[in-house]
Parts: C-alpha cells; structure tokens; sequence
C-alpha cells in the first residue's frame, strides 16, 4: 500500500492491531506464568529463593540483551519480519521449558523465551507509528497493553485452575504452539508499507542508538521505567504471589485470586487508556500528566499494602490500574525523537524496564535470602524488601515530576 494512501478502520484492525496484540498477549502471559507456577516449580525442583528469583529473571535478561540490536532491526526491517522470526524462537524456549528438568535447562529456556517475545511490545508500538496518525498512539498504546494486561490475567486464576488437569509443563507444550500460530499470523497477514524500511548501515543505526542513549531526554525517563515499570513486572510476575501467601498468610488458590484482581486491574487501566487518552489530550491532560499521577498514587497503594492499611485484593486491584498508566513512557518518549529512530528509543527506554525487572527480581530473591538466613522470617524480609522498592520509586519520581520542560520533536 502506498504511503498516500488511505487504509480503512477494519483494515487497521484487523491485520496491524490484532496480530501485534495476540503477540504482545502471549509475551505478557509468558512474562507472568511463573508467578503462578513458582509453587510447583519449588516444590518439583527444590529451588531456592534466589534460584527461582534466577531462573524467572533470566526472561528479563535476554529480553533487555535483545533490546537494542530489536530497535535496529525494526527501524531497518520492519516490525513483521522481525516479530515473526522472534516468534519462532519463542516456541523453540517453550518446547525446552516443557521438556527441562533442571536449573540449568529451564533457564536457558526462559532465556530464550525472553528474547523470543523481545520485539512484541515493541513492533506493535513501531507498526503503530508507521500505520496511524501521532495524535492516536497514545489510545493504540492503551489498547494494545490491554491484550497484555489480558495475557497477564490469563496466567494467573484462570491458569492456576488449568494446572490440576495439564500441569506446567502442558501449559508451555501450548505455549509453544500458540507462539509458531503467531509468528505465521503476523509473516503472513499483516502487510509491509512502502517506504517503512530503513537504508542506513550499521555504523549509521550504532549512531542513531548513541543519539538517544546520550540525550539527557532519555535519561530523565530512565529511573521510572526502571522502577516503575520493572518493579511491577518483578511484582506481578514473580513477588506478588509469595507476599500475599507469606505476609498476608493466604492459599495459593487465594492468591491467584488477588494476581487476577491486579492483571483486572491493569487490564481495566490500559482500556480507559485506550478509550480516554485522546480525548484527554485534546483538554490538556497529556500522557505525560497521566503518568505522573497514576505513578504518584501507585506509591501510596504500594505503601498501603507494605503497611496492611485496607482490604488486600482492591489493593492490589487499584495497584494494577493506576500502574497501567507507565505504559504511555514509551509514547512520551519517542515524541521527543525522529520518527526515524522510534524503534531504538521504545527499546532503548523498554531495556531500562526490563535491567529494572531483572535486578529487582533477582535482587529480591538474593534479599530474602540474605536476610532469611540472618534470622528475619519471611514475612519480615518480604516487608524490608519492598520497602527498599518503594524507596526507589519515590527517588526516580523526582525526575518524572519535571519532565514537562522537555519539548516533543516536530518531524518535518
């Protein structure tokens, strides 16, 4: 289709929004399955803390190691070659988890995972820009984190009901049948844009990652995404279930329950997102404005929970919708750059997110450990360790707070 064109609302939706978003569904579910499945991988592989703090993280890893040699590819190739080929990779991770017995085989695997789904969020966001006008992405933002907030509910209650009848590894043998159905959805449905690939060398594209990496934009965006958006990934897909079986002393089955009220919560979010952001924008009240206050109120819920003010599940609840307003980080973003480099800036800015859920994961695991074996119990070390991830919240709001006095970026 020629870039003069005009593509029709259903020809949007239906091969640029929906294949992304089943992509971008599978990489949330994939990214929170452990937080439900961590019971019956302790209990089957007799992993410590930190071990299932390891082998959960390393999704996070190579998800960031990916981030920006995916940013080049996509501003060079475009979003459905790459996202395709991921894809592929995805299933092959799936196939080893299902089949591992081992720390060692089933990091490998979710390292693989990690990197398969590395472009999901990504490529959508870059198609996006390529596809709809500029005053649209934050709603196609909001709409396409949903389908992940819906990957995210799927992994929790509904998954823990599942695993009676197919265990986790039946769980990841449909992972990786979902992923190969994906990857052949998206090579073969969605179109490429005439003029959508980049014809820049190497050299070129490494300048085009030093010219965000230096910006003094990017950085100012860097402790929230860090924090922020991989604190609540590090809570959502793993801590979550462990506080509220460990501090708040509930059944697994209860627990599940409160991760599927968080997922609903985020889902509920990313869709005011998508159905009010818009209109919102067009009264003054940015996404930037969005993001700074939902990010201020989700510190004080968090704080709530630490301190076991309240009713536990709207809680967690609220926490998972006012968290969702992150997601417009990478809009905001990119709006201060070139459209030619908007695949490196969200990568760029989605490998800060992802070194965030990595140390916080892992380095929670580490903490309770740690402080385990110095004799705090575990409900003791859980509260000092998200304690000491409020504290970094709050510290990389600062940041976040004056943000307003950078300028968007007018493409000529």
């Amino acid at each position: 289709m020629s870039p003069s064109s005009s593509p029709s609302s259903a020809f949007l939706a239906g091969r640029i929004f929906l294949p992304f978003a089943l992509g971008y569904y599978l990489s949330y579910l994939l990214r929170t399955v452990n937080a439900v499945i961590s019971p019956d991988l302790t209990g089957e592989l007799g992993l410590s803390a930190a071990d299932l703090g390891l082998l959960t993280s390393t999704y996070f890893f190579a998800f960031g190691l990916a981030q920006i040699p995916v940013g080049i590819a996509l501003d060079r190739f475009g979003p459905r070659r790459v996202e395709a080929a991921l894809l592929l990779i995805t299933g092959l991770g799936a196939v080893l988890f299902a089949t591992g017995d081992g720390l060692p085989t089933l990091a490998s695997a979710r390292g693989l995972i990690g990197l398969g789904v590395s472009a999901c969020l990504m490529g959508g966001l870059k198609g996006f820009t390529l596809w709809f006008p500029r005053e649209k992405l934050a709603s196609m933002t909001g709409y396409i984190m949903s389908c992940g907030a819906l990957g995210a509910v799927t992994a929790s209650a509904p998954l823990e009901a599942l695993l009676p009848f197919i265990g986790w590894r039946g769980a990841f043998w449909m992972v990786a049948a979902l992923s190969v159905g994906s990857a052949a959805l998206i090579f073969f449905s969605m179109p490429d844009k005439d003029g959508s690939h980049g014809s820049e060398t190497l050299q070129e594209a490494l300048r085009g990652v030093r010219e965000v990496l230096v910006a003094r934009e990017f950085w100012g965006f860097s402790g929230q995404s860090a924090f922020f958006t991989g604190g609540f990934m590090a809570l959502q897909g793993l801590w979550a279930v462990p506080w509220l079986m460990e501090v708040n002393g509930y059944s697994r089955a209860l627990a599940a329950d409160h991760l599927f009220w968080l997922n609903i919560g985020m889902l509920a979010g990313q869709l005011s997102i998508g159905a009010w952001a818009t209109p919102l924008a067009r009264r003054g009240f940015t996404p930037l404005h969005m993001m700074q206050v939902g990010l201020f109120v989700s510190m004080l819920v968090l704080g709530l929970i630490i301190l076991g003010v309240g009713p536990t599940l709207p809680l967690w609840c609220v926490l998972g919708y006012v968290s969702s307003t992150g997601a417009q980080m990478y809009g905001v973003v990119a709006g201060l750059f070139p459209m030619k480099l908007s695949g490196r800036v969200t990568t760029c800015i989605n490998l800060m997110a992802f070194v965030g859920a990595f140390a916080v994961q892992w380095g929670l695991g580490g903490l309770l450990d740690l402080l385990r074996a110095g004799g705090m119990d575990g409900a003791q070390s859980l509260r000092v360790a998200f304690v000491m991830l409020l504290a970094a919240q709050v510290a990389s709001f600062v940041p976040l707070a004056r943000a307003g006095r950078y300028k968007p970026w007018q493409d000529g």
